[in-house]
């Protein structure tokens, strides 16, 4: 009979490993992506596109996961899509992502799009007409206003709300980094 006191350490091995938390299974990366529309995950055995970086849910209806598969339980649901979220971690074909709240849980890469969105953050922000604070002003947008991002230049991002186009500071918004190139 073999003792439980060996068993132990190997089993903390398999749940730790299933929890995303061992770097072979589940990387961690630094860096951005140098486009807009990368796609948002890699094959499994790729190199794939670099972590963390954006991406937008790309389904109405998404279960987040406690883990990556569909074994694990059902966390929560969005219900919305668009909403950009920060892909934090992979495995197989599963992402780690993080939203604007920080909650972080796991879903099935297919439920994600490279389409790039964006949050307004903080207060009320001016859409301008060009990119400066002297450019016409043609909306105002409150904080967590979803805007498409159509490309970014230095400071200013030029983006899309309903029917109107134009231009947001950069740091305005989550879901784009502060040395991110749209095009």
């Amino acid at each position: 009979m073999i003792p439980l006191s060996s068993l132990v350490p190997a089993c903390l091995f398999f749940v730790l490993a299933l929890g995303g938390a061992l770097p072979a299974l589940a990387q961690d990366g630094t860096g951005a992506p140098a486009s807009g529309e990368e796609a948002p995950a890699g094959e499994p055995g790729e190199a794939g596109p670099r972590l963390p970086r954006f991406a937008s849910l790309g389904s109405s209806e998404i279960n987040v996961r406690t883990g990556p598969g569909s074994q694990y339980p059902i966390a929560w649901k969005y219900v919305r899509s668009s909403l950009p979220v920060e892909i934090v971690a992979e495995f197989e074909y599963w992402r780690k992502i993080r939203d604007h709240d920080g909650s972080v849980g796991w879903v099935h890469k297919s439920l994600l799009s490279g389409k790039r969105f964006a949050s307004v953050e903080g207060a009320i922000r001016v859409l301008r007409d060009d990119a400066g604070e002297d450019a016409r002003p043609l909306l105002r947008l409150e904080p967590g206003v979803i805007v498409r991002v159509e490309r970014c230049k230095a400071d200013w991002c030029r983006v899309k709300v309903q029917d109107s186009r134009g231009w947001l500071k950069r740091d305005w918004l989550w879901g784009i980094y502060a040395d991110e190139v749209i095009n």
